[in-house]
């Protein structure tokens, strides 16, 4: 009698599953079926959260991924711009090799613009996974632009791919707006600050449901694509990045309304410093504000502004819960490992500054919680200095891909061992960029130099140990320690 071939199939498979006598291990599981990548990219988020001990923040969701994961207390991004800390996290190269310290076209215009043909080794992240099999897929803002396609904020320019090779697909939704930039300055009703008719107003809390905005929309495509990709059963990377709290602050009327009983306080030295970095906060202040027209704001107005803030972070921290939960019932969480990152920090009135583009540390401190099953001990909570390169090189080492060559070094370090807690820390000191001033961070104190012809000038050094504004600056009084942080500088290879 013959057997039908799908039968000796099974019966080779069942042979080979008992007679080895070797189970697979863990490790050898994870090696055969690679975790899959959310990385979630937050714009404008800073360190204030329910998660970071600010009570008065609503981010139940952030907070909840934190208790699951390591938080990282003390990570920095390497400029504090869109464009140029994106593009420092998403090709591993710090602004001292790349030479990218503020441009935010750096992936496509310039000296530092990306190949349009692939080369021997990958240019960024997504392209390094893609490469290993993986599909990889961006929604929002990962790069740039707000859709991965390159357009200027008037609507101009071909619409090429922002990061070549990197993406299978470029899924971002456009609702009822213009696509692109119209999509990341949405106000209610299709309208955008970049639509042409002129509105320009700082905040609108109007809407009644959360698709009724991008970020909304956002969520329900990440939800929609992962029923997808449950399907494929392919490994996935996939790039999710959110669009609020950036200006402007528009977010559904029951955030508003939230944050109203909320106890928001002003902000601890809301005084104008005398610094070479302090700027005038432009991007801010060129949107229209109906209830302030003085400069600064008055303590009620900086309140309000502070208010839609934070309204605009619950608003996001919903949507980030909704795309986790659609994880978990899909019954991919557990082999996902999930990456929250903010962009870089902001302003909100400390020493009379808003919004960021400059090196003090609430710009250049921003959001990193990172949850890898299996590997990052459930709700640790890191004081490590850690910087948006590490990411990299960390997600190659929690990845095992077999083609891991970059066009470029990478020049971060991994964080495995800070998530399996082996390690406390993995550097000691952290450096950023902007224009040409280079800021140092160790444990205690942060410093700025700016550099002409190799000579450090404006130098400025703060004691972060006892207020993260740059309130006192310290550095005619305690040159030793300005020697050693200048050290740092040049030893940076």
């Amino acid at each position: 009698m013959l057997i039908p071939r799908f039968h000796i199939q099974m019966l080779v498979y069942i042979s080979l599953l008992f007679c080895s006598g070797n189970p697979v291990s863990s490790e050898e599981s994870q090696i055969k079926q690679p975790p899959n990548v959310v990385f979630i990219a937050i714009d404008d988020l800073r360190t204030e959260l329910g998660c970071y001990g600010v009570h008065s923040v609503q981010s139940p969701s952030l907070d909840k991924l934190a208790s699951e994961g390591v938080l990282f207390t003390n990570h920095f991004v390497q400029v504090p711009t869109c464009g140029a800390s994106r593009y420092a996290l998403l090709t591993g190269r710090s602004p001292k090799h790349s030479g990218v310290t503020r441009s935010n076209q750096a992936f496509y215009r310039g000296k530092s613009a990306l190949s349009t043909k692939q080369t021997p080794g990958a240019q960024t992240l997504p392209e390094l996974f893609r490469r290993n099999g993986y599909h990889t897929m961006c929604i929002g803002k990962i790069s740039h632009t707000a859709d991965g396609r390159v357009f200027e904020y008037n609507g101009s320019g071909d619409g090429r791919v922002e990061l070549p090779h990197a993406w299978n697909e470029l899924a971002t939704p456009f609702g009822s707006w213009k696509r692109g930039w119209g999509i990341f300055f949405a106000y209610a009703n299709g309208r955008s600050r970049e639509d042409g008719s002129g509105i320009r107003d700082l905040m609108e809390f109007t809407a009644e449901k959360d698709e009724d905005l991008p970020d909304g929309i956002l969520a329900q495509q990440a939800i929609k694509k992962l029923k997808e990709l449950k399907v494929r059963q392919q490994p996935f990377f996939m790039g999710l990045g959110f669009f609020k709290p950036h200006l402007p602050f528009v977010a559904p009327r029951q955030d508003w309304e939230a944050m109203s009983q909320a106890n928001i306080v002003l902000p601890p030295h809301p005084e104008k410093i005398d610094s070479s970095y302090w700027h005038k906060s432009g991007e801010f202040y060129s949107y229209n504000m109906e209830y302030e027209k003085t400069r600064p704001l008055s303590p009620d107005a900086q309140l309000k502004t502070r208010r839609a803030y934070l309204a605009c972070v619950r608003y996001v921290d919903r949507q980030v819960g909704k795309v986790l939960a659609a994880l978990d019932e899909l019954g991919l969480y557990e082999n996902t490992i999930v990456v929250v990152w903010g962009d870089h920090g902001w302003f909100l009135g400390d020493t009379a500054l808003w919004a960021k583009h400059a090196p003090f540390e609430r710009a250049l401190k921003s959001t990193l919680i990172i949850r890898a099953p299996g590997v990052s001990q459930a709700g640790l909570k890191s004081s490590a200095l850690v910087e948006s390169i590490d990411l990299y090189p960390t997600l190659i080492d929690l990845c095992h891909p077999k083609f891991s060559k970059t066009e470029f070094p990478l020049d971060g370090l991994s964080l495995k061992p800070i998530l399996t807690g082996k390690k406390t820390s993995v550097r000691d000191v952290s450096r950023s960029y902007w224009r040409s001033a280079v800021s140092v961070r160790t444990n205690t104190h942060r410093l700025i130099a700016t550099y002409n012809s190799g000579k450090p000038k404006k130098v400025e050094l703060y004691d972060i140990s006892k207020i993260p504004d740059p309130v006192q600056n310290l550095a005619t009084r305690k040159p030793e320690i300005v020697q050693e942080m200048l050290k740092h500088i040049s030893a940076e290879k």
